[in-house]
């Protein structure tokens, strides 16, 4: 071995003499011994790193001095073979390979960390509960299904693992995901493929992701899953986290089920049982083979098989194309590959996958529904969807996942429906067509709630162009059914100045001056009979439904004052349409648009004795955790006295009251068993009436009955009462139906509340609340002198004989000013006696004459000239002893005697029509043989 000499540090070395160096032998004995010499006291490792120092040193004197020279001649081939096939270059391989590894686990550990500290929000114990239901489900008050809202985008049915038909499971796994039973969440080979696939930008990943990382895309992922190339890396990375992280929360069937429950399958169904519903008709667990796999099919690709869409593109003159042929339809042709593969993998034999392909399985699809088709009272589910989103918010309804129960009884709902076919399509169809009426609506509300309990909008929701429009909740005039109303306001206010009023109050009916209540033609406004009765009570203005007393009645209590009390008794919408605002005193007689579930409720606060509570439709709801997120509370206000509402209802059911126009006991006012309190109402337009309304309630529910046209339009006949078949049918129907479940007994009714007092008013008897103050200035009870034939008020020219003396109100109007009498039936104490004059004539008497008859018997006669009036009665004595006197046909009056004798004064007394009389006497003698004719 050479020895390299080494240069001096100086610039200018002094030259040595040279050294003779040895060979052969000798230099391999020098050699040994030098190493010898120089290895002794050294440690075996101190020897290691001599030796490694000399083999590079020889190693480096083998190579040329010139750097480049030497990087290429370390290059050549064969020094790069033989050093990476070395000891040593095994070694550096090692360290390279250990290096890479560490600094790779270093680099997963902290993009782990980095991505792990992102995801701290999206915990895999949350998956659970994000893939929830996002369907809307309404019940009924007894938990009959109404509809299953699945709003206007995607929508998602959640149900338990055992709900799902165990093919559905094997052959999501079969076309997904073979190894899913096996993996830990990941494959990292798919996950690779992935990646480089991504890298490239080539679209779709075909199997590079498991079923629990398609899950976590779908819940955690779904906004972000579009992004493709290197965008979509540190996805996946997030994706492959928590897909582990998964797998080691929930068992492999929670996982599964999971994502049956979330997975797309066209259009806007998601979740399993979305589709066997939407599809097939049928829940997730009844679902066959053959259907099982054409809904694994299309996760896949939603799109592009949907059912729907490929059933319409194959329609028509496309159903003849060769992409539309049983054997090239994509959706069957990926059945028929899911069907194989489940034979595959042994979940199913290979004749039962040959069997299902022989299904025509796109035959048996259900057509699409536009979503309402299938619901149960859609008007009242369009009102509940409409308070819920008043209570929770749009946000959480449109996220769904909520569980409604209802106020509705669908038993009730059945009548209301049943009876509105036979309106428009049965037995009373004859109505509506002689009305000229196209619609009508039925409430019915629970009065001891306030809960909606039944809702017709319409004749039919799906009637063309107006069917869908909820009359319940519109404005549409009550006509007369506003009065209880009225009157209860009046009564109920305790500091009224105009005084305080009870039943038997006296309001009058007579004439409005115009500065009062304005018409159009300048006349008094009428009652429905074109007359005025006078001074009358209220209870007959109620029950008889005159207009003018309720005007006045509105007018005593004051305008603001009634509007308030009426909204706040339920009627909230009354008057707040547009110029309904200005209505003023029409007001009282239903010239506002009042809203029929609220005018229900209304009646319903009379009923629960002057307590109101909001009308609802909604008894709870529940999200998809089955957590109460809203329940409705039994909460009232008392805004009228117990006292007032029972002197209503008392009025409502009294057929007495009633009876001048509507007979005591008209059909719809009183049905058997079934003791209701009543109202009917009739707005017009023009001469002509418009909407025909109808109220009937007792302690248990309140039932609102409308009909008319579903534009402003005028009806060719009708009025409220005419409704009264319909509503004595839902009654009695709806009513057995509370019989039986115990809500109701037979002719319930209220009980009176303490306070009531029975008073004599004006001569008659009635009911007033505590507060009525009997020492008011009232109407009073004066005498009255009437002519007995034109039965009104007597003249100096009335004769004495026609004269009666009767009792009759006087009252002064504190609305006109005017003083008013009221006379007994069929009197006028308003009008003078236009039959008597003073130049009447009374009748004459002229001769009196007695004809003998044989046996004893006399016939006396009396002549009568008859004055201004016909003779209506002449009357003969004889000392004494009278006698009514008969008229011959010779025009004589005159009468048959016996047994007289001796001699008698005879009289005769003559009364015309008009009550005067004339009188004449006569001394006539008679004998006891009665003489010789």
């Amino acid at each position: 071995m050479r020895e390299v000499k080494k240069k001096s540090p100086s610039k200018s070395p002094a030259k040595k003499p040279a050294v003779k160096k040895p060979t052969g032998a000798k230099r391999q004995q020098f050699t040994t011994y030098s190493n010898l010499a120089k290895n002794q006291g050294k440690s075996k490792h101190a020897i290691k790193k001599d030796e490694k120092n000399r083999a590079r040193a020889e190693y480096l004197a083998t190579l040329p001095k010139n750097p480049v020279k030497r990087f290429f001649a370390r290059l050549h081939p064969k020094r790069v073979f033989k050093y990476w096939f070395s000891m040593r270059g095994l070694k550096m391989i090692g360290k390279i390979v250990g290096v890479t590894l560490l600094v790779m686990a270093l680099a997963a550990g902290a993009l782990f960390m980095y991505f792990r500290k992102e995801l701290d929000s999206l915990r895999p114990e949350e998956l659970a509960k994000r893939v929830q239901t996002t369907v809307n489900k309404y019940y009924d008050r007894n938990g009959e299904l109404l509809w299953e809202d699945k709003g206007t985008g995607t929508y998602r049915l959640v149900v338990e693992s055992e709900q799902i038909s165990q093919y559905m499971k094997d052959a999501t796994v079969a076309i997904e995901d073979k190894d899913f039973h096996n993996h830990g969440g990941v494959s990292f080979t798919g996950m690779l493929r992935a990646v480089v696939n991504n890298v490239r930008g080539n679209g779709d990943v075909q199997g590079g992701s498991t079923l629990t990382q398609q899950l976590i895309k779908q819940v955690f992922f779904y906004e972000e899953s579009g992004e493709r190339g290197v965008k979509g890396v540190p996805r996946k990375i997030k994706e492959a986290i928590l897909s582990v992280e998964a797998e080691r929360i929930y068992t492999k069937d929670q996982i599964l089920s999971m994502y049956l429950n979330e997975s797309p399958y066209g259009g806007r169904r998601n979740g399993v049982e979305s589709a066997a519903q939407t599809y097939f008709g049928k829940s997730a667990k009844d679902l066959t083979l053959a259907e099982s796999a054409l809904l694994a099919s299309i996760p896949q690709s939603p799109t592009r098989f949907n059912p729907y869409a490929i059933a319409e593109l194959c329609t028509g003159t496309n159903a003849e194309t060769n992409e539309c042929s049983l054997s090239n339809n994509s959706l069957i042709r990926r059945q028929h590959t899911v069907l194989d593969k489940m034979a595959e993998q042994g979940y199913v034999k290979q004749a039962q996958a040959d069997e299902a392909k022989a299904v025509p399985i796109l035959d048996t699809i259900k057509p699409e529904d536009d979503g309402m088709q299938d619901a149960k009272a859609p008007h009242f589910i369009q009102m509940v969807k409409r308070e819920l989103t008043e209570k929770l918010g749009a946000k959480v309804v449109g996220q769904g996942g909520l569980t409604i129960k209802t106020t509705l009884d669908l038993r009730v709902q059945n009548v209301l429906e049943g009876t509105m076919n036979d309106l428009f399509n049965g037995k009373y169809a004859y109505l509506p067509r002689n009305w000229g009426a196209d619609n009508a609506s039925f409430t019915m509300v629970d009065n001891q709630t306030g809960q909606v309990l039944g809702v017709m909008g319409s004749r039919d929701y799906n009637y063309p162009d107006y069917g869908a429009v909820n009359s319940a909740t519109s404005f549409i005039q009550p006509g007369s059914s506003i009065k209880p109303l009225v009157y209860a306001a009046l009564i109920d206010n305790q500091e009224n100045p105009n005084g305080t009023y009870g039943a038997g109050s006296i309001i009058a009916d007579s004439p409005i001056p115009q500065n009062i209540y304005r018409t159009s033609d300048g006349t008094s406004v009428r009652n429905a009979d074109n007359k005025f009765k006078g001074n009358i009570p209220l209870r007959q203005g109620l029950g008889e439904s005159r207009n003018v007393p309720a005007i006045k009645a509105m007018a005593l209590n004051g305008v603001d004052e009634t509007m308030d009390f009426m909204r706040a008794a339920g009627n909230t919408s009354y008057c707040t349409d547009g110029a309904d605002q200005s209505a003023g005193l029409a007001a009282s007689i239903g010239g506002c648009g009042a809203k029929q579930v609220e005018h229900a409720n209304a009646f319903g606060t009379i009923a629960r004795g002057g307590v109101y509570k909001p009308d609802t439709t909604i008894i709870e709801a529940q999200n998809s955790q089955g957590k109460k997120v809203y329940e409705w509370k039994d909460e009232g206000k008392q805004v009228m006295d117990p006292q007032t509402a029972f002197i209503i209802s008392d009025i409502l059911t009294d057929g007495s009251a009633r009876s001048g126009v509507f007979g005591s006991c008209a059909v719809g006012f009183c049905t058997n068993g079934i003791k209701t309190g009543t109202k009917t109402g009739t707005s017009n337009i023009g001469k002509y009436s418009k909407d025909l309304w109808m109220m009937s309630y007792t302690p248990k529910a309140t039932l609102a009955v409308w009909a008319g046209n579903h534009v402003p339009k005028g009806l060719k006949s009708g009025d409220g009462m005419s409704l009264g078949p319909l509503v004595r049918d839902i009654n009695t129907a709806v009513y057995k139906i509370f019989e039986s479940d115990g809500t109701y007994k037979k002719n319930d009714w209220f009980t009176q509340p303490a306070g009531i007092q029975k008073l004599s008013v004006s001569g008659k008897n009635d009911i007033f609340p505590s507060w009525y103050n009997k020492n008011q200035k009232t109407a009073q009870t004066v005498k009255m002198t009437f002519d007995r034939i034109s039965k009104r008020k007597a003249t100096d020219c009335t004769p004495a004989a026609a004269r009666e003396e009767l009792d009759v109100i006087k009252n002064v109007d504190p609305i006109t000013k005017q003083t008013t009498f009221t006379a007994p039936e069929g009197y006028d104490p308003n009008a003078d006696d236009n039959v008597h004059s003073c130049s009447d004539v009374a009748p004459f008497v002229s001769v009196i004459t007695a004809t003998p008859l044989g046996g004893g018997r006399y016939s006396v006669s009396v002549l009568v000239r008859a004055g201004t009036h016909s003779v209506s009665e002449v009357i003969i004595s004889l000392n004494g002893n009278s006698y009514n006197a008969s008229q011959g046909a010779d025009g004589d009056w005159s009468i048959v005697v016996a047994d007289l004798n001796g001699s008698y004064d005879v009289s005769a007394r003559a009364i015309d029509g008009g009550y005067y009389s004339g009188e004449g006497s006569q001394n006539l003698t008679f004998s006891s043989g009665g003489g010789t004719p």
